[in-house]
């Protein structure tokens, strides 16, 4: 059965309007927004970061392309890890109008606190290829023990 829509309740007039159109209006009102609030930050939280653990270490990744690593700080403190550092964009020449800004610079700090406490003298960090792993081995009070059940 087929259903029929009285031309007083239907939403639209003339049927349904065109998707591709509906997209490029769109399109348009977010262009008019982002140009109103040109510095504004896009969505979500710099740099990403994803946390993982195994029996012996919490594992620390995030995406820093085009930073220094040299430039990086960080700190652990019990279970509390600490990384901060400032992105550069470089400046466009004059005349420049952006199409799409999405790239955002300037100083960051993101502190994540750990499940467990951790061992501060043996954390180490590696930068490769625009990704920081910080692996940061586990206080030897939250490892998990195996006990010995007397009898």
């Amino acid at each position: 059965m087929r259903r029929t829509w009285p031309s007083s309740s239907f939403p639209f007039r003339g049927g349904f309007p065109d998707p591709a159109r509906i997209r490029r209006e769109m399109e348009r009102l977010f262009d008019l927004l982002e140009a109103e609030a040109p510095s504004a930050a896009p969505a979500g939280v710099f740099p990403p970061i994803n946390v993982t653990q195994d029996g012996q270490n919490f594992y620390v990744r995030t995406e820093l392309p085009g930073i220094d690593p040299a430039a990086l700080n960080i700190s652990v403190e019990r279970n509390k890890l600490t990384l901060a550092g400032k992105r550069e964009i470089p400046i466009e020449q004059d005349g420049v109008s952006y199409h799409r800004r999405e790239r955002v610079g300037g100083a960051f700090n993101r502190s994540i606190t750990l499940p467990g406490d951790i061992d501060p003298d043996r954390v180490e960090a590696n930068y490769r290829h625009g990704i920081l792993t910080i692996t940061l081995p586990k206080a030897e009070a939250v490892k998990a023990r195996k006990i010995a059940v007397r009898s």
